[in-house]
C-alpha cells in the first residue's frame, strides 16, 4: 500500500498506550499490514536492519505489531504473561531512533499471548533472541521506548560506534 513516515524519538504519540484491536476491525488492519510491512522493508533497505515494526511506530494507535524474520506474523493485541527470571543485556536499536543504540536488560524467555490474522488465540514461547524483540515492541504499545530501560547514563551510544561499546 504505502511506505510511511516512521515516528522519531520525540514524537509525544510514541508515549501513548494503544488501544486494543476489536475483532470487528479485523478486515480493516490488512491495509495497515501491508503499510508495516512496505514500512519496515524500505527501512531494512535504506539502514540494512529491521525485523518487526509495532503500529504506533506509524502513527496507528492500536496494538499490532508485524514481524519478519523468516517469514510475516502479525500479533494482535499482544501481551507478555510469563517471563524468566534469568535476564539478559543487550544493545537495543529501533526504528524511531535509528542511530541510537541504548543497552537494556530484557528477560531471557517468555511467553506471548496473542490473537492471529484469524482471530484465534495463540500462545508463544519464546526464547532470548525473538523474546527480546516481542518484548521491545509490547513496550511501544504500551508507550515505553527502550531509552526509557535503559541500565544507567552510559547506556547509550551511535550505531556506528557500535563495535566499541562493551
Amino acid at each position: 500500500m504505502a511506505i510511511r513516515e516512521i515516528l522519531l524519538l520525540g514524537n509525544p504519540k510514541l508515549y501513548e498506550v494503544c488501544e486494543p484491536v476489536r475483532e470487528d476491525e479485523l478486515q480493516g488492519l490488512e491495509p495497515v499490514v501491508q503499510d508495516l510491512h512496505d514500512t519496515m522493508m524500505d527501512f531494512k533497505d535504506r539502514y540494512g536492519l529491521g525485523r518487526a515494526i509495532a503500529a504506533p511506530q506509524i502513527g496507528v494507535m492500536k496494538r499490532l505489531v508485524y514481524v519478519f524474520v523468516e517469514s510475516p506474523s502479525i500479533f494482535i493485541n499482544p501481551t507478555i504473561d510469563q517471563k524468566s527470571e534469568e535476564m539478559v543485556e543487550m544493545w537495543d536499536d529501533c526504528m524511531s531512533f535509528p542511530e541510537l543504540v541504548v543497552k537494556v536488560r530484557r528477560h531471557k524467555r517468555c511467553r506471548i499471548a496473542f490473537r492471529d490474522e484469524n482471530w484465534t488465540e495463540q500462545r508463544t514461547d519464546l526464547g532470548e533472541d525473538l523474546g527480546e524483540l516481542l518484548q521491545h515492541e509490547v513496550d511501544h504499545l504500551d508507550g515505553i521506548l527502550a531509552v526509557q530501560r535503559a541500565i544507567d547514563e552510559k547506556s547509550f551510544g551511535l550505531r556506528s560506534q557500535l563495535s566499541l561499546l562493551k
